[in-house]
């Protein structure tokens, strides 16, 4: 799963899409100018690759790629800022109106809901979480991934097994976070837990060390997606690795070794974004690579269930009943 660079595909970017190992593609802010110009963007990509996933980060707050011609919504952290049931009817609300906007212009899913509990120690996390205690967190999410459901969008939980004990940014760095598995299984992995009992379709680890548990990070380790992940949580969803060309996955090596690695630990579908480099060196690795069965079954999970129209979904009193329960929480848009 890869990136364009802007609102049309290039030629170089035309090559990617046909290759035989391109099988996402991930959209960003450059990517967008309007709803229309974004239909027809996904139009000229299906048109190329019929069968692509396309996703994007759409959680709300400081990470919601589409904003104009979009509804604005909140961090996670401000649905628990209501009272009780309100709350977690109100994220359930945001999980539907994200995921029906994002349906109607033809994106399969985004990558959310957050699963990480906040600790008050990552900034790049912080009111990403949805609350401070595996219970709250727990029941956010799963309210909010019903929502996304109802849309007809799988949902992805994120950052496996807990990204919320570490100030560093994996996207400059290795975050390292020194707890023991016991202190993990007791806190973090709960929200995790309790979604895949309820079939959570995708998985999203953290490009963090843990390091008193594997000396790998979690997208190049076994121990993490077989043992734990898969083994111990019975997790049967797809697993996206971060962001391949972070800094947080630079001890794998170089881009083609950092893919292989991510292969060989579990993953299903690579992820790789903002450089074009590293697209080029991951597809010609994977040239003569087929996805396995049971890979091809769990992506095929994440794609769009059913079209929703978005002429009928803007003229319904459902998303305005929405739209206008969010802005409860956020504001009008500016």
């Amino acid at each position: 799963m890869f990136d364009l660079a802007g609102t049309r595909i290039s030629d170089g970017e035309r090559e990617f899409l046909r290759h035989p190992a391109a099988g996402g593609l991930i959209l960003f802010s450059r990517n967008y100018e309007s709803p229309d110009q974004l239909m027809t963007l996904v139009s000229e990509v299906r048109g190329l690759r019929p069968d692509i996933l396309i996703a994007v980060d759409h959680e709300g707050g400081r990470v919601q790629r589409f904003r104009a011609g979009f509804t604005r919504l909140p961090p996670a952290s401000a649905y628990l800022e209501a009272d009780g049931e309100a709350g977690l009817a109100a994220a359930g609300t945001a999980g539907w109106l994200m995921a029906a906007e994002l349906r109607a212009v033809g994106v399969d899913f985004s990558f959310a809901p957050v699963l990480d509990v906040d600790t008050g120690i990552s900034a790049i996390i912080g009111d990403r979480a949805f609350a401070r205690t595996p219970d709250e967190v727990t029941a956010a999410a799963r309210a909010f991934a019903a929502g996304m459901h109802r849309a007809g969008m799988a949902a992805v939980g994120k950052h496996f097994p807990g990204h919320g004990g570490v100030a560093g940014d994996s996207h400059l760095t290795v975050p390292e976070d020194r707890r023991e598995l016991e202190d993990l299984l007791a806190r973090d992995l709960l929200p995790f837990s309790a979604l895949i009992r309820e079939d959570l379709e995708g998985i999203m680890p953290a490009h963090v060390l843990y390091s008193r548990i594997d000396a790998q990070t979690p997208c190049f380790s076994h121990f993490w997606l077989q043992t734990i992940l898969r083994e111990r949580m019975n997790f049967d969803g797809a697993i996206f690795s971060d962001d391949l060309s972070m800094a947080g996955a630079a001890p794998a090596g170089g881009y083609a070794n950092r893919a292989l690695a991510a292969l060989e630990a579990g993953c299903d579908m690579l992820v790789v974004c903002n450089t074009p480099e590293a697209t080029a060196a991951i597809l010609q690795a994977l040239e003569h690579r087929t996805a396995s069965a049971g890979s091809a079954r769990r992506l095929a999970a994440m794609r769009g269930r059913f079209p929703i129209d978005r002429g009928e979904l803007l003229a319904s009193a459902e998303w305005r009943d929405a739209v206008s329960r969010i802005q409860s929480l956020t504001g009008p848009a500016p």
